[in-house]
């Protein structure tokens, strides 16, 4: 019990010095001080399937189109962009807020966040999307549902064209953005079931939605830093990595590699492998390493049924692509996705 009081208070120490000093230590951002309370998000404005047939013939295809090219020459941009999707809507909702550039105005958008800053992919993408948009349809498609349409269709070729779903469409661009929102709106690597599920619930989603979601960890890399707490192996701990993923994971990070991959079997394949690992304990986070507690557990197994697995993960998606969607009375649509009209 006393050595459990000193590390509670080693961590508490670390996330203060980490908010302090503005850094990315091996917590990556301080703890919420509680689980948010749950609520009921408001109606989202009535988004439609093939909501710019009419308007812009064809904006779906501009987008899959740069994001096949960009994953043919890095995978890894896929998994970023996913990425992108989620740590939009989770703060302020899927409005593009997440891409919003430092102004006078505002010196701390939501990109200098710590959960995002340095972490985020993807932008470069967006804008490159949103060039070819204005050439064919100038002020129409806003970057919201770029955000929407990019995280989907990263989703279709990460899955080599097995998960595959349509997309509706509507969103506007917000206006606002604050660095200090990520903190406890975006669920932190460390979390455990409690607030995961709390977290998950703020925004409408379930707890099988948000195992779910958690599955687009197949995919992608974690910096080193961000799994710090599991490291070095803690044997008495039931939730701990397994000794030989452990030991695989300390001597990438120790031999100058500042990543590892999340998945080590399947890291540029975007599928249910990541359930497996769940159970074999290999696995980066502490929040991953959660689905374990008797609370998920059976809908990890669930999850390692692939079809079913692919099913709830399309219906997730969509779903969270409604969280706090702007409309014409709230929000504009960005001439620049990285500014404000």
């Amino acid at each position: 019990m006393a050595s459990d009081k000193l590390a509670a208070l080693a961590l508490l120490l670390a996330l203060l010095g980490c908010v302090a000093h503005t850094c990315q230590a091996s917590y990556g951002y301080p703890y919420p001080s509680s689980a948010p309370a749950k609520s009921t998000p408001p109606a989202a404005p009535a988004l439609s399937y093939a909501y710019y047939y009419k308007t812009c013939k064809g904006a779906e295809k501009i987008v899959r189109d740069v994001v096949q090219a960009e994953i043919k020459r890095n995978r890894g941009i896929g998994a970023g962009l996913i990425r992108l999707f989620f740590h939009d809507c989770f703060v302020q909702g899927c409005d593009a807020s997440v891409l919003l550039d430092k102004t006078q105005a505002n010196e701390q958008t939501e990109k200098f966040g710590l959960p995002n800053i340095g972490s985020l992919r993807g932008f470069e993408v967006i804008d490159k999307i949103k060039t070819k948009l204005e050439a064919k349809c100038k002020g129409v498609v806003s970057c919201a549902d770029i955000v929407a349409y990019a995280g989907r269709d990263a989703t279709y070729f990460l899955s080599n064209k097995k998960v595959y779903f349509e997309m509706s469409a509507g969103r506007y661009d917000g206006r606002i953005s604050s660095a200090n929102e990520t903190l406890f709106n975006l669920p932190p690597p460390f979390a455990d079931v409690t607030l995961l599920e709390a977290m998950f619930a703020a925004k409408g989603l379930s707890l099988d939605e948000m195992v779910t979601l958690s599955g687009a960890h197949t995919v992608g890399i974690s910096h080193c830093s961000s799994f710090g707490d599991r490291l070095p192996r803690n044997a008495s701990d039931p939730k701990a990595m397994n000794s030989r993923y452990a030991k695989s994971v300390t001597m990438k990070c120790k031999s100058g590699s500042s990543t590892v991959d999340q998945d080590i079997y399947t890291p540029n394949t975007l599928d249910n492998r990541y359930y497996k690992n769940v159970l074999n304990h290999e696995v980066l986070f502490t929040s991953d390493a959660a689905l374990e507690s008797s609370k998920t557990k059976y809908l990890v197994k669930q999850n390692l049924k692939p079809y079913l697995w692919e099913a709830k993960f399309k219906k997730a998606m969509r779903k969270m692509g409604g969280i706090g969607v702007k409309t014409s009375a709230n929000g504009e649509i960005r001439k620049n996705c990285r500014l404000i009209n």
